[in-house]
């Protein structure tokens, strides 16, 4: 058995004196482990790092093998990441998200949502709206999307502003208002006409990781015996402190300019 595949680097474990079992997102053939000789030596150590894509080549006598990797590089990322806290934990919670798949299991949706979400975490800010996003496409893929196109009381699709807890559903301004202390509220980088603009509030991005840390937990998680991962609340922390820094930086620097 052999394949060729794209895979993001989700883990390492070593394995024996030099070996490691490394687990990949491949595009083709889902999450995926396998074994690399040499892999915990000091020449492979900086590509099999989380966060990393790489090409992989999988050898096995039997599919239902471990098999073996042979890895090369195509994007290492992991070495800009650590030198920010948030992206340290970005990164290991969204391993832990895609752990959530059965494990060879084609998912090439969420693996190319997963390259552009690292690609994209230069900023604490986008980082944090597209790991809500991620979020909210793990929650679709597992079979508990939320439905975030029209009101759930009326059917229309302008000033979704709320969603509820109950169903999942957005609910309009309108319909929503006399219940709105009851209701989530739906981040504007959530609503259909206003997801591409910039320059998302703080309340934004809480908004945000309120509504699918609620569905995770419910429908995903606890029904595993799970809860959220320790890198997800590090990650809305480091995230907070990075913005409010940024900001504090910004107002020092303009009464210096006075």
């Amino acid at each position: 058995m052999e394949w060729i595949d794209e895979g993001i680097v989700l883990g390492v474990r070593r394995h024996g004196e030099s070996s490691a079992i490394v687990e990949l997102l491949t595009r083709e053939h889902g999450r995926h482990l396998g074994l690399v000789r040499g892999g915990a030596g000091s020449r492979m150590r900086p590509l099999l790092q989380p966060g990393n894509s790489v090409r992989a080549v999988w050898r096995a006598r039997l599919d239902e093998h471990l098999g073996y990797y042979a890895i090369e590089s195509t994007r290492l990322r992991a070495a800009a990441m650590l030198a920010s806290s948030y992206a340290v934990y970005g990164v290991t919670h969204l391993a832990s998200l895609a752990r959530l798949l059965p494990e060879r299991d084609p998912h090439q949706d969420i693996h190319d949502m997963l390259e552009h979400t690292l690609d994209d975490f230069g900023d604490a800010g986008d980082a944090a709206v597209h790991l809500v996003k991620f979020e909210l496409a793990m929650l679709a893929e597992l079979g508990f999307g939320l439905d975030l196109e029209n009101c759930a009381a009326t059917g229309d699709t302008t000033e979704l502003i709320y969603v509820s807890p109950k169903s999942g559903s957005a609910v309009s301004r309108q319909a929503g208002e006399p219940y709105r202390d009851r209701l989530l509220r739906l981040p504007a980088f959530l609503r259909k006409h206003e997801a591409d603009r910039n320059g998302w509030s703080d309340q934004d991005l809480q908004d945000g990781f309120r509504l699918t840390g609620l569905f995770l937990l419910r429908h995903v998680l606890e029904p595993r015996g799970q809860s959220h991962s320790d890198a997800r609340g590090g990650f809305i922390n480091a995230v907070n402190r990075h913005r409010t820094g940024t900001a504090a930086k910004l107002v020092n620097g303009s009464q210096c300019v006075r």
